[in-house]
């Protein structure tokens, strides 16, 4: 179990979702702090019947109120920036898959293999099988290796799209003429779902990703048949 697993972050379905967590908690108590601190102020203000309202300006208290924000706003920078350092950090990728934008679907490319890529469409509502996710399911999944440094290059072949799973921390916009790439490292087999994040026309909100998380030896195997097939 990682650091981050052993504070109670073990529940993240990778590294980096792990550190977005973490950050988001580090806000959270940066806020009670300053909202406890400006509540209690401002009781005893209200309350206290000893002010005085001929004073008009004091140089300790303009002091304070100067610094403090500052020295918050630093403790709320730091971690933010190392975040966006995180967000950006390439290693060596093991696996490269290369993902573009369709009005309205997402096609895939395996791109260290031979003849392994596929287009995946939303599978339709009367379609579904119990326990199918409506508007996210599709029926072709994007497989990938758990515990394997993965490289996702996303593009567009018309207007600008977005690939995003929340639940591993991934966005990226897919932008035509260009491309972009984010990396992932999941901790745990399963099936996360995402949807493009960016108004790309009238069917944005039906062009949804299907990720599915297997171990090494199942990737394996379903490689094999797809390069077969």
């Amino acid at each position: 179990m990682t650091y981050w697993g052993q504070l109670g972050f073990q529940d993240a379905c990778s590294p980096l979702m792990e550190q977005i967590i973490f950050f988001h908690d580090h806000t959270m108590f940066a806020i009670i702090v300053v909202l406890t601190m400006v509540m209690f102020m401002s009781i005893i203000l209200m309350t206290n019947k000893f002010s005085c309202l001929n004073i008009t300006e004091s140089q300790k208290i303009e002091t304070i109120w100067t610094i403090a924000p500052a020295i918050i706003l630093l403790f709320l920078a730091l971690p933010s920036l190392r975040l966006l350092y995180l967000l950006d950090e390439t290693n060596q990728p093991l696996i490269t898959i290369k993902s573009m934008g369709h009005q309205w679907y997402w096609s895939y490319e395996y791109s260290d293999f031979l003849n392994v890529e596929f287009d995946s469409y939303m599978v339709p509502t009367n379609e579904l099988n119990l326990g199918d996710f409506r508007l996210l399911e599709t029926d072709h999944h994007l497989i990938l290796p758990m515990k394997t440094n993965t490289r996702i290059i996303v593009s567009s072949t018309d207007v600008i799209h977005s690939w995003a799973i929340p639940s591993l921390g991934l966005k990226v916009d897919a932008i035509p003429g260009r491309l972009n790439q984010l990396m992932m490292y999941p901790n745990r087999p399963g099936i996360y779902y995402g949807q493009c994040s960016e108004i790309c026309g009238a069917n944005h909100s039906f062009m949804p990703i299907t990720l599915e998380i297997v171990n090494m030896k199942y990737f394996v195997k379903w490689l094999n048949t797809a390069m077969n097939s």
